[in-house]
């Protein structure tokens, strides 16, 4: 087994639950355990993502993680949200700990979210504002800075043209990705 690296019982569990090892995948016999191949790593889904966000926003933790143009984040007070950056949408995943029923269908072509809000950061605040009465709100508990530093890196990263490719408009505010 050289080369391998111990997994430690209070470590996140490498299957992506995002519960403890001890908790999890350690309690499974050997064989159904299966380790995560770079090739199903590079398959992460956004379900997987807020599936993820929203087990951490039910437990009232503080996580939050960026996958492609997508941020996802949990609060301590339980609530969940996911952005997305090129066109500053977004909505609620969790409330208090509860799951919303946010209605997201990705297939391996296109990823579809009905948004009900857009987000902007100013004065080092997460500001979202609903699509339905433009009522704007701040959340206060928000990881701010690593929203900017998120934001910051993915447009270095891509071009302003491939990020404008992203979307293919459909009815406000439901855009495919």
């Amino acid at each position: 087994m050289a080369g391998m690296k111990k997994i430690g019982r209070n470590e996140k569990c490498p299957c992506r639950s995002g519960r403890k090892y001890k908790h999890c995948c350690a309690l499974k016999p050997r064989a159904m355990m299966q380790p995560m191949t770079p090739e199903n790593a590079a398959r992460v889904t956004l379900k997987d993502a807020v599936d993820l966000i929203c087990a951490a926003a039910g437990e009232k933790k503080q996580v939050f993680r960026e996958l492609g143009v997508f941020l996802l984040f949990s609060t301590l007070s339980g609530d969940a949200w996911l952005l997305e950056i090129t066109e500053s949408d977004c909505v609620q995943l969790a409330h208090g700990g509860r799951l919303l029923d946010v209605p997201i269908d990705e297939t391996s072509e296109t990823i579809v979210v009905d948004w009900t809000h857009t987000f902007t950061v100013k004065d080092r605040r997460l500001e979202v504002a609903s699509y339905e009465d433009k009522i704007i709100t701040i959340l206060p508990d928000a990881p701010t800075g690593a929203i900017q530093s998120a934001i910051r890196r993915i447009r270095r990263k891509h071009s302003p043209e491939l990020l404008d490719q992203v979307h293919v408009d459909t009815v406000k505010p439901t855009r495919q990705v």
